[in-house]
């Protein structure tokens, strides 16, 4: 196959040598005043710091949506197996199953999200409601019962994740984006290790509380937070920068409006016209890019599974419940740390794929570690070598909205498409690690190193024909005298 019919199939053949004078829709294009244009770097430094603090937000929003997915591990040290009556896989479907609902919600959300004028009220929304799901998981009897919950959480949740990525490239630049989206996704690293520490105060303080067991009362509580950061949300989360905001001066939102017209690579696709139905999903669908690297997050977040029994390898290093929790944090404080400097440097050096493949081989040398010794001291620091491999995410996210940055609409299907996709890796991973491998969990180390592995080698081929198509949008420009337009990062 040449490169031209790839170049075609992802619409690229249109930016070449696209510049803003050569823009079909300057009509509808923001005008800036002349003051405000000469003094636009004032304008752009505050716009962006009120964007950024309300950004900030969201981190909150997602540590409390990591908290509400990833208790049940906390809880299964304290009874929650026992008193469900849960035998041989069922807690493993009970973690697996919320990932189904996620890979039916996803896509279609934020199908709708892009539609909205008011993104800020629908995330709310969700967020209320999985926190009443949360919470009512804390006084379910049955293990069936909490399974249908968990399924409802999944579907819920889903909204969160892909439409929180999805509004940040709607108000940030695409180097910009790098930094902005380790940020958010930070917020899971937060989590484990806040989760951790405020697991174990819940499960040692009120256990027997109002005759509620230990985690019962987990639930119940972060169920509640939730629903109380939820209400508040309503008036923090920013909506899109079309839609009038009272937090930022007309100035400002001509400026924000202005600097995403400026950014798109093709801008004259989606301006002046309207979308068509349902046109970025059919888009996505037909680009074999969104497939691609769909499969490679997959295999990336099944080499992640680690993080979903973290306490679980915690413990096996032979503490209480609480001591073993306490020792979650740590890791996961170092991958939230290295993630913000990861990003940034990515961002200043425009690189993606170095910068994915690294913390990724770091996981890998964390899982040698576990797998060749049981010594106690050996085995935790190996935990900081795997929270390394959780900054690859954060950086292959960055990846696909830089790739899919020339149409909103398919920006907005890429992004929930292939997280949907990724989401199988999700679905299976729990079975990786079975009660019967610990406490070594050899078999299961093994295969994050292997699907660590298959997620790097899709990303270098991915790398290598982006090169190639810059490669032909540079000879091209050559030939004809254009300008230099749209380049891919790699």
């Amino acid at each position: 196959m040449s490169d031209r019919p790839l170049l075609d199939a992802g619409n690229y053949s249109l930016q070449y040598g696209a510049s803003e004078s050569g823009s079909n829709n300057l009509n509808d294009t923001p005008i800036l005043p002349y003051v405000v244009e000469q003094s636009r770097p004032a304008v752009e430094k505050r716009l962006l710091r009120k964007l950024d603090l309300r950004v900030a937000f969201l981190v909150l929003i997602y540590i409390v949506n990591y908290m509400d997915r990833s208790n049940a591990a906390a809880a299964r040290l304290r009874g929650f197996e026992e008193d469900l009556n849960m035998k041989g896989n069922q807690f493993n479907t009970l973690i697996s199953i919320l990932y189904v609902g996620y890979v039916l919600m996803q896509a279609p959300s934020n199908i709708f999200l892009d539609r909205m004028k008011r993104p800020s009220l629908y995330l709310s929304s969700c967020m209320a409601i999985w926190g009443a799901i949360t919470l009512f998981t804390g006084t379910v009897r049955t293990y069936h019962a909490a399974l249908i919950l968990r399924f409802l959480l999944g579907f819920v949740e889903a909204a969160f994740f892909p439409g929180a990525v999805f509004l940040l490239s709607r108000w940030y630049k695409r180097n910009e984006l790098g930094l902005r989206t380790a940020l958010l996704t930070c917020g899971s690293s937060v989590s484990n290790a806040f989760s951790a520490l405020v697991a174990s105060g819940i499960l040692a303080g009120l256990d027997g509380t109002l005759g509620f067991t230990a985690w019962r009362w987990l639930f119940l509580v972060e169920g509640t937070l939730t629903i109380i950061v939820a209400v508040c949300a309503i008036w923090i989360l920013p909506d899109f920068p079309s839609t009038p905001s009272v937090w930022l001066s007309p100035d400002e939102q001509t400026l924000a409006k202005r600097r995403m017209e400026e950014d798109a690579a093709a801008g004259n696709e989606d301006q002046g016209k309207p979308v068509e139905g349902f046109s970025g999903l059919s888009e996505a669908l037909m680009d074999w890019r969104v497939w691609w690297l769909g499969v490679a997050l997959s295999f990336m977040i099944a080499s992640l599974s680690f993080g979903n029994f973290f306490p679980t390898l915690s413990a096996t290093m032979g503490y209480n419940t609480t001591i073993s929790l306490l020792l979650c944090a740590p890791p996961w404080i170092l991958g939230t740390a290295t993630s913000f400097f990861v990003a940034r440097h990515s961002d200043v050096t425009g690189d993606r794929f170095w910068h994915i493949t690294g913390p990724l081989l770091v996981g890998v040398v964390g899982f040698v570690i576990a797998i060749s010794t049981m010594n106690t001291a050996v085995r935790y620091l190996s935990l900081f070598f795997m929270t390394q491999s959780s900054v690859a995410y954060v950086i292959f996210l960055t990846w696909v909205l830089n790739t899919f940055s020339q149409s909103r609409s398919k920006r907005a299907a890429a992004v929930a498409l292939i997280n949907s996709m990724a989401t199988f890796g999700n679905i299976g991973a729990p079975y990786f690690w079975p009660s019967s491998w610990g406490p070594s969990y050899v078999n299961s180390y093994l295969i994050c190193i292997l699907t660590s592995a298959m997620s790097i080698a899709m990303c270098w081929a991915f790398r290598k024909h982006l090169s190639r198509c810059n490669e032909a949008a540079e000879a091209e420009e050559h030939a004809l005298g254009l300008p230099k337009g749209f380049r891919y990062l790699l």
